[in-house]
Order: C-alpha cells, then sequence, then structure tokens
C-alpha cells in the first residue's frame, strides 16, 4: 500500500506544474478557437431533423444501448420500440442537462475561491460557458422530441442544490464527481458514435456536438487531479482512494438507471429493470467497461491499492485500467 501511495519525487514537481499550466493555456485557446453554439451548428428546422413519432430510427441500439440489447425489448411491437425509445433518449438528454446545472454552478464556486493569477479561473469559465450551451441544447431536444419527462432520479433532484458546494470544501471530491457523471455519458456516446448505430439526425447531431467539447472538460478533471492528488499525505490519498470508486458507482446509477416513472409508464417487469441495471452478465459487463478511464486515472494519480482495488471489485466496476483515452469497449472487456 506504501508504494502505491508514495508522493511524487521532489524532483519531479516544478517539470509537472509546468506542464499543467501549459495543458490549462491549451484548453482555455481551444475553448476560444473550437467552440459551438446549438443554434448555428444544429439545423433544428431542417426537413430532415422532424421528429415523428413512427420513426425506426428512434428504436434504441441493440448494440449499446442497455435497455435495447434486453430481449424483452427486443420482442415488443415496433411503436412501443419506438416510444420508449423516444422516451429513453430524451430523459437522458435531461438528466444531462440537469447534470450540467449542477456543474456549472460548481464550477462557479470552485473559480470563486481562486487566488488572483490562478490560470484555472479562465479555463473553467470558459468550461461553465460551454456547459450552459449544453444545457440549452439537451433543453431543445427534450422539448422537439415531445416527451415530457423527469430526468434523474427524484432523490438526486433534490440533493442537487448542495452538490456545488463541496467544490470549494472538497474540490478532489468535486472533480470525483464531474467524471462520474461525465464518463458514462461520454461513453455510451461515443459508443453510439463508433458502432454507426442508425440514430435519429437529432440525436446524432446532439451527441456529436457534445462528445467533441466534452473530451476537453474531461481532460481538464483528468489533469486537475493527476497535478493536485499526488501532494496529498498518505492519509488524504487513501481516503480519497476509497471515496473516488464510491462516487463513480453512486453516479454512474444516478446517470444511467432511468426512475420509477419509466418503468410504469411502459409497464416493465421488474425481473427485466433488474436484469438491465445491473444484474446480467451483459449488463456487469457494460457497467465495468463505463470507468477503463477512471480506472487509469486511479492508477496515474496513486488511487489504486489493495483495499480500494477491493471496494472498485465489490462495487461492481473493477477491471483493468484503459491503455489509453477512449479505448474503444471492446477492447475494453
Amino acid at each position: 500500500m506504501t508504494n502505491a501511495l508514495r508522493y511524487v519525487p521532489e524532483h519531479d514537481k516544478s517539470s509537472d506544474a509546468d506542464d499543467y499550466h501549459q495543458v490549462l493555456d491549451d484548453l482555455s485557446a481551444a475553448s476560444v478557437h473550437r467552440n459551438f453554439d446549438p443554434y448555428i451548428d444544429i439545423d433544428w428546422d431542417a426537413e430532415h431533423m422532424a421528429v415523428r413519432t413512427d420513426d425506426p430510427r428512434w428504436k434504441l441500439s441493440t448494440d449499446v444501448d442497455p435497455i435495447g440489447r434486453h430481449p424483452w425489448y427486443q420482442q415488443l411491437p415496433e411503436e412501443k420500440q419506438i416510444r420508449i425509445g423516444m422516451w429513453r433518449q430524451a430523459n437522458v438528454a435531461k438528466v444531462g442537462l440537469q447534470f450540467e446545472s449542477i456543474l456549472i454552478r460548481g464550477l462557479m464556486q470552485y473559480s470563486f475561491a481562486l487566488p488572483n493569477g490562478a490560470k484555472e479561473f479562465r479555463y473553467t469559465t470558459h468550461e461553465a460557458k460551454e456547459e450552459c450551451n449544453h444545457t440549452l441544447m439537451f433543453q431543445e431536444f427534450v422539448n422537439r422530441s415531445g416527451m415530457d419527462v423527469p430526468g434523474a432520479k427524484l432523490g438526486y433532484r433534490l440533493v442537487s442544490p448542495l452538490v456545488p458546494l463541496v467544490s470549494t470544501l472538497f474540490p478532489n471530491v468535486f472533480f470525483f464527481g464531474v467524471l462520474g457523471g461525465e464518463e458514462p455519458i461520454d461513453h455510451i456516446q461515443k459508443d453510439f458514435l463508433r458502432t454507426r448505430s442508425t440514430l435519429h439526425p437529432t440525436m446524432a447531431a446532439v451527441m456529436q456536438l457534445h462528445v467533441a467539447e466534452e473530451a476537453r472538460h474531461i481532460s481538464f478533471a483528468h489533469h486537475t487531479l493527476r497535478e493536485n492528488i499526488p501532494k496529498k499525505g498518505w492519509f488524504q490519498r487513501f481516503v480519497l482512494s476509497l471515496v473516488f470508486p464510491i462516487a463513480m458507482r453512486l453516479l454512474c446509477g444516478a446517470i444511467m438507471v432511468p426512475p420509477k416513472s419509466f418503468q410504469r409508464e411502459f409497464d416493465i417487469p421488474d425481473s427485466v429493470m433488474k436484469d438491465i441495471f445491473w444484474r446480467s452478465d451483459e449488463s456487469k459487463r457494460f457497467l465495468r467497461n463505463v470507468f477503463g478511464d477512471v480506472r487509469m486515472l486511479g492508477e496515474q494519480c496513486g488511487l489504486m491499492n489493495p483495499v480500494s482495488r477491493a471496494l472498485w471489485k465489490l462495487l461492481g466496476i473493477g477491471g483493468r485500467p484503459s491503455r489509453f483515452r477512449s479505448e474503444p469497449t471492446y477492447t475494453a472487456a
């Protein structure tokens, strides 16, 4: 355990800090020169973007989506598959909006406490601006879908006003939460785009824009944690090593598992919901694959030790780390 929790050698710290500050400069510059506006870059009113309730492209992917893969869904009449698909995709967008709203508030709270001259201030403000555009994009998609979806489960929505306070009290834990929300959405959207699943053009446009900018946001969280966690004492790092997988598992459930109203709306048996989230072997494998990049980050930060590895496994999200960021799922099983 002591090897996993050792300090970064003293002679490495100066060059690491220089590298970190250069990354912040590069990310800020990229936010200025490579950014998107959902009302400019998505042609919402184009004929091919029209939303129709009989469009089979709304059906959930049988390769990527946990619900779409289940035999219960696949044997349903096409009309019900389409309606479930529209509701599911609209609700994921609403959850994304709610998470981005919490993130914006947390980033503003975090930047408020930064000293003059801190390079993080500029980047986090750029990121908050981009996340505001994402909330506009997600809500526009929900509105056009015609689905009156609630988004996240009630408990998650009730505690959401308190979450941004964590960003100044426990900033490392806050960035754990950032990754716990961003990584599952980013992972499944990249899988959709990689497999070229038959997506409705509106959904495809939203995913492409979101993935493009989210890469910067995830990169910032990774670099910030790699910069700050090794500076902590061994006991703090040990505590963080246990908080890390718990945060990932809790937020993945909040992001990926639909609220009870989804089950009631479509009369889904309890046994089916338990299979999908996360009892079947296939769903367990999906859950493990979501966190390959995060496990890689844990190794880089010195957050993997015998106790924390056991906790990752106990929570059903253990496994080997990714070899590189965004390693495709089919190689990370």
